[in-house]
């Protein structure tokens, strides 16, 4: 959306100043330039910016233009211009045709003074306001079935004009009423019926400068807060105007003349952006409330002040005109924007090919494991399983053993036959279990307390160890463990940690079994 500054722009500056309107669809724009010649006459320009390059085409009549006169593009192509003419203003379309120009007189409207809107959403409508003394009327100059029609009287003097809406139904005017100057809405399809739209109280001036239609966003000028201020607010929203510090420069202005578009229900992240006017010259400005700072930008040279366009990507269009380029668009990429030229983006490191993957084993889902005691040696063909004396059973102590003769070798035919066997690798020695204490009575402390809960160990009991959560086995062990510990089975791998789970594991225990067969290490 574009909004030209409110300030009088059409006064000449130099050899190529001029305001330029740009369309509602942003294809089109048009302004007032200036001959070369000595005179330094007006003729209407073109300029078509929907295309890969900008480029002007003159709109020349056969006589010069008037610097006071007004045009406005269509989306069509063609420029609405309004000439004063004695005491009445004169609407007529202008046109490229061949090598000249074409002309398409619209019909008049009697009135001292006759002010152009900005255009209108959809581009192929053009309204004008003409105020008087103590009423201002609201004209359709272009799109009428006769010619200018007068769509309705306001009382109050108005100025100013935003729209509220894409369909064109809703226009914004800041009427002067009893010495006080407010903004009213006027509704076009219901007659040009108007409503209070913007009191911050009811002795402030409060002036409606932009709005945008998708977002709600709207920029005001107020003196509530004691000396004009810029403030901004959200349409329909019961929050109340805000007042940023880094829109009260010092030393200058700051006039907003485009907002960013496309952002739906948010406001806050819309880009706005400023004419700065100051002694040393006019810049650029962009801020938005989210930020809340304002940036400030060296604007090109030759740049028409007070005019731009936003994309919806939020990239600012700045319209220039210098005598080696007279036709010419600056696109400034804002920081903030992802995805626009400007931002700073880290670079990205090269992207290696990923390599195929192979085909992929589904892995078993296990239970949890506990410690494995012992390990089974592998076996090859032609091993036979060691045994051991009492294997799967309980063994007591052992008695003395007597004193051992001399070792005498057996004779061939003594030998009984078996296959061959390999020695066993020596196994590690067994640490000596300590001797379980018997619990005698009712348990104690917390779990006494909720009838359950976990019971630390015996054997956890100083080594200041979080207790086990697993429950203490249901057969007691005996209380007397002898000194020497026996050989027992090793467990085999499928069965150790699920066995260390169900039983406190001991060389005096059964042979434990776990139904439902191995289980593969996590």
């Amino acid at each position: 959306m574009t909004i030209c500054a409110t300030e009088d722009t059409m006064a000449p500056a130099g050899p190529l100043a001029g305001r330029l309107t740009i369309a509602a669809d942003g294809s089109y724009a048009a302004r007032l330039a200036r001959h070369d010649d000595a005179a330094g006459s007006w003729f209407p320009e073109r300029w078509t910016l929907s295309g890969p390059e900008p480029y002007a085409v003159p709109l020349q009549g056969t006589q010069p233009e008037e610097p006071d006169s007004a045009l406005l593009p269509l989306t069509d192509g063609r420029v609405l211009i309004l000439r004063r003419v004695a005491d009445r203003f004169a609407v007529s379309l202008l046109y490229p045709a061949g090598p000249g120009t074409g002309e398409l007189l619209l019909g008049a409207v009697a009135t001292p003074r006759l002010t152009l809107l900005p255009p209108a959403p959809g581009g192929t409508l053009a309204y004008a306001l003409a105020p008087e003394a103590d009423h201002t009327t609201l004209w359709r100059v272009h799109g009428g079935a006769n010619g200018p029609e007068r769509v309705t009287r306001i009382p109050g003097r108005c100025t100013g004009g935003a729209w509220l809406d894409r369909g064109g139904r809703l226009l914004a005017l800041d009427r002067e009423l009893d010495g006080r100057t407010k903004t009213v809405v006027v509704d076009l399809e219901r007659g040009g019926e108007t409503a209070l739209l913007l009191q911050i109280t009811e002795e402030s001036n409060d002036r409606l400068l932009l709005a945008d239609p998708d977002s709600g966003l709207l920029l005001l000028r107020s003196d509530a807060p004691g000396y004009d201020r810029l403030g901004w607010g959200v349409l329909g929203s019961s929050l109340p105007v805000r007042f940023p510090e880094c829109l009260r420069p010092t030393g200058g202005t700051l006039t907003p003349f485009a907002v960013q578009p496309g952002q739906m229900l948010a406001p806050e992240s819309c880009a706005v952006a400023f004419r700065m006017t100051a002694a040393s010259g006019t810049w650029l400005g962009v801020w938005r409330p989210s930020e809340r700072q304002l940036r400030q930008y060296p604007a090109p040279e030759g740049w028409l002040p007070g005019t731009g366009l936003w994309t919806a990507d939020g990239e600012l269009l700045l319209p220039y005109a210098t005598e080696a380029e007279p036709c010419g668009v600056a696109r400034m990429g804002v920081p903030g924007v992802p995805g626009v030229p400007g931002e700073v983006v880290e670079p990205v490191g090269a992207v290696l090919p990923v390599q195929p993957v192979g085909a992929v084993e589904p892995v078993r889902v296990v239970g949890p494991m506990g410690p494995v005691r012992q390990v089974e040696p592998l076996r090859t063909a032609g091993q036979v399983e060691p045994t051991w004396a009492g294997a799967g059973k309980p063994m007591g102590p052992m008695g003395p053993m007597g004193p051992m003769g001399p070792h005498r070798s057996a004779g061939p035919e003594q030998r009984p036959a078996q296959p061959p066997v390999e020695p066993l690798q020596p196994l590690e020695p067994l640490e000596p279990l300590e001797p379980l204490e018997a619990v005698e009575g009712p348990p104690s402390g917390e779990a006494a307390e909720s009838g359950g809960g976990i019971v630390p160990d015996a054997g956890d009991a100083d080594n200041r160890s979080t207790a086990s959560a697993q429950p203490s086995a249901t057969d007691a062990e005996p209380q007397h463990i002898p000194g020497h510990p026996q050989m027992c089975r090793p467990v085999p791998l499928q069965e150790a940690p699920l066995a260390a789970r169900q039983t406190r594991w001991s060389v005096i225990s059964g042979p434990v079994r776990i139904s439902g067969g191995g289980c593969a290490a996590g």
